[in-house]
């Protein structure tokens, strides 16, 4: 059990590092070009272990539109927007944000799911909200300056929320190496035109260093954590699982601090606290009414 948490809460870690790592690719490489090539190599990754596990399985032609849908909104788009927020969005600020992606995910699935709304969900999802004021406006509402690039964070929340919900779906009929390969890869082909209609300029980096910062950081946040997380979180509560991936802020708090030398205010660290009490109070009562149906 406590070999399990270190695995998990170690997948914590990079997922909430990528906010940094992100913030510094996009300094190397334009949005649209990081995002297909990220793709190609997370693809590649995928395609590999696909060979390695000879698990190759055709999609029925009744899933092929909801996948098509999947790969362009919740991987393609998903993933640009992320790095087009970076661009000037502060990564602390950018983790905070799509830190409340379970409320609007609970939100959803009371909608397609039909999973109930609860009053604790709404008092979760107002928490939440205060915790995002006192980041974005520093607790001085007449200083509220809402950058271009936080506004493609919330468009990244909103996609990754769509994207559990579809995946959701999916699992019915699909595995999810299947669905997480062939999503990829939809998202891979499409991003290809954009990276010359969304990029001007298209900006790429002659180091061999920054291509092999990208290659790593984009195998192992969306490969490899991937699964180490998913082999592990069978062995502990999914309650407790939950509270650990809130985390994610504060990791990207200190690898601000360490990479980017960002110093960490008062406002972020109450903002912090609101917010992941606000999902921690949504996403219990989602847990146990989840429980109760079982």
């Amino acid at each position: 059990m406590l070999k399990a948490y270190a695995w998990l809460t170690l997948c914590v870690m990079v997922w909430g590092s990528n906010f940094v790592f992100g913030k510094m690719l996009v300094q190397d490489f334009s949005p649209a070009l990081l995002t297909m090539l990220r793709l190609l190599f997370i693809v590649l990754f995928l395609i590999g272990l696909s060979s390695y596990k000879l698990h190759f399985k055709r999609v029925n032609k009744s899933d092929l539109l909801a996948v098509f849908f999947l790969g362009v909104i919740g991987v393609f788009i998903n993933q640009w927007s992320f790095f087009a927020g970076l661009e000037t969005a502060d990564p602390t600020t950018s983790a905070l944000i799509l830190a409340t992606t379970p409320i609007l995910t609970g939100v959803l699935a009371g909608i397609f799911l039909k999973e109930k709304l609860t009053i604790r969900m709404l008092m979760g999802s107002i928490v939440a909200i205060i915790g995002i004021y006192f980041v974005v406006a520093k607790g001085d509402l007449s200083s509220i300056h809402i950058d271009k690039g936080l506004l493609w964070i919330v468009v990244t929340m909103i996609t990754f929320a769509i994207l559990i919900i579809m995946t959701r779906l999916l699992s019915n009929r699909m595995d999810p190496l299947t669905i997480t390969l062939y999503s990829n890869v939809v998202g891979l082909i499409v991003s290809i035109p954009f990276v010359f209609l969304l990029d001007t300029p298209v900006r790429a980096s002659s180091k061999v260093s920054d291509w092999s910062f990208l290659i790593v950081t984009a195998v192992v946040v969306h490969g490899i954590a991937m699964l180490i997380w998913n082999n592990n979180i069978r062995h502990v509560d999914a309650s407790k699982a939950s509270i650990l991936s809130n985390l994610e802020p504060f990791v990207a708090m200190i690898m601000g601090l360490v990479l980017l030398y960002k110093p960490i205010t008062g406002a972020e660290i109450l903002g912090s606290l609101f917010i992941v009490g606000g999902v921690v109070l949504s996403t219990y009562q989602r847990k146990r009414l989840i429980s109760r149906l079982n």
